[in-house]
């Protein structure tokens, strides 16, 4: 049987009128890396804060860890990490003070705290800057530094609420193999993000709008079954093709990418080249190819999105 280190039915967060999270269901895995991914204002801080216990719910039922929340609360805080979307360590203190300091939060042993620091300083690539006051550090430098603190104590599951909005492609794609690495070693992690690309990585994922799960699944679930086939056309006037298009009522959306148009049609066309072809908004030398869907695609059907 699978053992699941999140459970959550009906998880509701409310303030005043409005409702950040509404009817959230969950069953993260052991050992999975789940992503939450929606745009700023989609309730997945809220949705973090509630399920690490560190705001109640209006509604719903939540266990992490086999523990049920906000009750156990102060028990789960010691057995899970939680790396906030701002940066949340001291800017006047060095690199290695910093690290101390969180050591010392979870009562550390001296010599299991060295040891431990001294681990994390060479595993994060950050031994050169050590004695570096935190706010000297370069974007990528304080995300590491932030992911040293989140697991100093070895959490069971890893909370990371867009950990990576604020560096640059190669620090995304460095930091998202170190999460493979804690992946492997046994560390459950959620993570929430506003990039397709870092989505797709995930085992499996929500898709949240405006406090709602609208989609749940593994990326090739949730791409397989998208409710739309995705057609490409090269045209020498997209950007008069696509207003065209977009009146379709089959046309579930069109996206311009350069000299292209990519264009979901309705599942419930069986020949969208042949539908589209059919449309006289398109010139005679206009190429369609029918293309594999991909996460952003699943994102606008999934949110009823249509692309203007």
């Amino acid at each position: 049987m699978t053992e699941l280190v999140i459970q959550a039915q009906t998880l509701s967060r409310d303030f005043a009128d409005v409702k950040a999270v509404q009817g959230l269901d969950l069953a993260v895995e052991k050992g999975c890396i789940y992503g939450f991914l929606g745009p700023n204002g989609s309730g997945k801080t809220t949705a973090i804060r509630m399920l690490t216990g560190l705001l109640r719910p209006s509604a719903g039922e939540v266990r992490v860890l086999g523990l049920k929340l906000p009750q156990a609360a102060d028990e789960l805080r010691l057995r899970i990490g939680y790396m906030t979307q701002k940066f949340s360590l001291y800017d006047d203190l060095t690199v290695k003070e910093n690290l101390r300091f969180i050591a010392s939060v979870y009562a550390l042993s001296p010599r299991a705290q060295k040891a431990r620091i001294d681990e994390l300083l060479d595993l994060y690539h950050l031994e050169a800057q050590q004695q570096r006051l935190a706010g000297r550090l370069s974007g990528g430098q304080r995300q590491r530094l932030s992911l040293c603190a989140a697991v100093m104590h070895k959490p069971q599951l890893l909370f990371l609420d867009e950990p990576t909005s604020a560096v640059d492609p190669q620090n995304r794609r460095d930091f998202w193999e170190q999460l493979f690495d804690l992946s492997a070693q046994g560390t459950s992690i959620l993570v929430s993000t506003h990039y397709m690309d870092e989505a797709e990585r995930c085992h499996r994922l929500a898709i949240l709008e405006y406090g709602i799960k609208r989609a749940d699944g593994t990326p090739e679930e949730l791409m397989r079954n998208l409710g739309a086939q995705v057609v490409e056309i090269a045209s020498s006037d997209p950007r008069r093709l696509k207003q065209r298009l977009l009146g379709l009522p089959q046309v579930v959306s069109a996206a311009q990418l350069g000299s292209r148009l990519r264009v979901l049609v309705d599942a419930a066309i069986s020949d969208p080249v042949a539908y589209l072809s059919h449309q006289s908004a398109l010139a005679a030398d206009d190429a369609l190819t029918v293309v594999r869907p991909s996460l952003e695609d699943v994102f606008v059907v999934s949110t009823g999105a249509r692309s203007q």
